[in-house]
């Protein structure tokens, strides 16, 4: 698209980003970290608020009553200025010396204040990819599954968000693999960072059909030493427009920065934008021990206005490419409730953007905050094409497992484009399906070309895929050909059932790599009962998944009490209780729908 020249006081502060940033040794002395307070930030040039007593702790925000999330409308179609945001061009970044003391107090005050807006919330209008549920394949005639990974986790803490207020998730909110993927499974770890995946499969009768079978494949990345992570240069873009004002939004995620900033080093760097009506950068490039400086840019935004998202994104990949380092990892952190309303607001558009400017080696971390206009689509078509990952948080427990917790996952890739296919052997099994993974299907081809985008895997992130397979022996879900009879395949040897290869890249390489193993009937456990513990927590999840969304396929009498029965006999080591947490969702699952079906 072609945006307008944006403002020149929105960039007044990139000056810094425009050269590195002078030796701290010449620099005065000063407090480098601490809880800010309205003299500490003036000091440094930033106009903050009185802390609020009820600040100490988030307080859950209310939820409207439950609704029925009926599709939402296309978005308007964008005025002619802003028809194509590909072409979009970067803004001339003006480098003049940055103001300091009063005069910056001034010019931030004044730049808050262009943010500030009656607050615009509109409820109910939250808007999920809609995605069919992947069919049941006949081996015998598409015998090959082929998938991008997918490692985000916005789908669990968005259905524990529903779950937790008293309402049904809608059917598109939940998708199977990322509630699946939220928890750890112990898989065995890699030792080598150039073979940064180790495979864990394993076979076992489904619970909720006592035809078919499950099959659970597992990959688990290499957990980088701290001694060998690479600098970060981050840069975090922020909505501050008029949606984001509650407490569950631009106040909760403030809090969420700061645990991030929390865990800098002196080697990583954070440079901040914020959006709103327009955008402007309000934290020139800032080394990690400068975190008393990055808190009170944090603590000096303000939500008002509505939300120029493109111009938010555009800002931030300019930075980020102006001061790219090649021995960092660059990253953009993008925080919002998803709801775009001026300039480019199309997930589409948007899309052939940050897939353009993946090429500049700038990955994208997208975290979802707010309810009643959430908008998953955009953060899904966002996370997706700009090798980024997708997180919802719904609360300062789920911040601190995503930036204290799961921090390297989140931020250290290992393996760029990952890919999983398999081949079923149709001497052993006659039909297959895929559970989840709806969005993140590739073609059969797509696996070998290294042009096809996939999914990217931080340092020690594990990555779980179940199948639903029909043995040859058993009866499948078509009748057989009336016409056209297949002649019997020949038996494949030592009784191989499928064959599992895994291609990636490693950072910043084009060319990428393959890992293979067969599948056989010595990874087949006798009952689900005598299959590993990981395999039974992961069929439980998925359980409970495919219930919600009411899918057709786990019959009424594989209910409620089934799963949170195998679950609590499979919840193993759960040092930090989220498994004990997820029974408890299982059991309220039951109550919501009992409450859903009685009205």
């Amino acid at each position: 698209m072609t945006l307008k020249r944006l403002p020149v006081a929105a960039l007044a502060c990139l000056t810094a980003a425009t050269s590195a940033p002078p030796p701290l040794a010449a620099q005065p002395r000063r407090v480098v970290d601490g809880t800010p307070s309205v003299d500490a930030c003036a000091e440094l040039g930033f106009k903050t608020a009185p802390e609020r007593p009820d600040r100490g702790r988030y307080v859950r925000a209310p939820m409207p009553p439950p609704v029925s999330y009926a599709p939402a409308p296309p978005p308007p179609a964008p005025p002619p200025m802003v028809a194509a945001i590909p072409s979009l061009p970067v803004p001339p970044v003006e480098r003049r010396i940055a103001p300091t003391g009063k005069a910056a107090v001034q010019e931030l005050a004044v730049t808050a204040n262009r943010y500030q807006g009656p607050p615009s919330q509109p409820l109910n209008t939250e808007r999920y990819p809609g995605a069919v549920a992947n069919p049941i394949r006949q081996v015998a005639t598409d015998p090959v599954s082929t998938f991008s990974v997918d490692v985000d986790t916005a789908a669990y803490s968005n259905v524990r968000r529903f779950l937790n207020e008293g309402s049904r998730p809608p059917t598109d909110a939940v998708r199977v693999e990322e509630l699946v993927n939220y928890f750890e499974y112990g898989y065995a770890r890699p030792q080598d960072r150039a073979t940064p995946f180790s495979s864990y499969v394993a076979l076992a009768p489904s619970p909720w059909n006592p035809e078919r079978q499950i099959l659970h494949v597992g990959l688990q990345g290499f957990d980088m030493p701290k001694g060998e992570q690479p600098p970060l240069n981050l840069v975090f873009l922020i909505d501050t427009s008029g949606s984001m004002s509650s407490e569950d939004r631009l106040p909760l995620a403030q809090k969420s920065l700061n645990l991030l900033i929390d865990r800098l080093r002196p080697q990583d760097r954070v440079a901040m934008v914020a959006y709103a009506g327009s955008a402007g950068a309000v934290l020139a490039p800032t080394d990690g021990r400068q975190k008393l400086k990055m808190r009170c840019a944090l603590g000096a935004l303000h939500s008002g206005g509505s939300t120029a998202g493109g111009q938010g994104l555009s800002l931030a990949y300019a930075l980020a490419k102006e001061n790219f380092d090649p021995k960092a990892v660059n990253r953009v952190i993008l925080v919002t409730d998803g709801d775009f309303n001026v300039g480019v607001a199309d997930p589409s558009k948007l899309k052939d953007f940050v897939s353009e400017k993946r090429r500049d080696g700038v990955y994208l971390s997208v975290y979802g905050y707010g309810r009643g206009n959430y908008n998953d689509t955009m953060m899904q078509a966002l996370a997706q094409n700009g090798n980024g990952t997708a997180a919802y948080v719904d609360s300062l427990q789920e911040a601190r497992k995503l930036f204290r917790t799961d921090f390297t996952k989140s931020l250290f890739p290992i393996a760029d484009d990952v890919k999983v296919q398999i081949e079923f052997n149709p001497a052993q099994v006659s039909e297959y399906r895929l559970i989840g993974y709806e969005t993140r299907m590739l073609n059969r081809e797509d696996f070998n070309n290294d042009q096809v985008d996939a999914g990217e895997v931080g340092a020690g992130a594990s990555v779980t895929a179940l199948y639903e397979i029909t043995p040859a022996s058993a009866k499948p879900s078509s009748d057989p050909l009336r016409y056209g009879v297949l002649t019997a395949p020949p038996s494949s040897p030592g009784g191989e059932l499928a064959f599992l290869k895994i291609r990636y890249k490693l950072p910043g390489q084009g060319q990428s790599r393959l890992i293979e193993r067969p599948i056989t009937r010595a990874d087949a456990a006798a009952s689900l009962r005598a299959a590993p513990e990981p395999t039974r927590w992961a069929v439980a999840v998925a359980g409970f998944g495919q219930k919600l969304k009411q899918d057709p396929r786990v019959p009424d009498a594989f209910g409620w009490d089934q799963i949170v029965g195998l679950a609590q006999a499979s919840r193993g080591d759960d040092p930090f209780g989220e498994r004990a947490e997820f029974v408890q969702l299982a059991r309220t699952a039951a109550d919501v729908r009992s409450a859903g079906e009685g009205n």
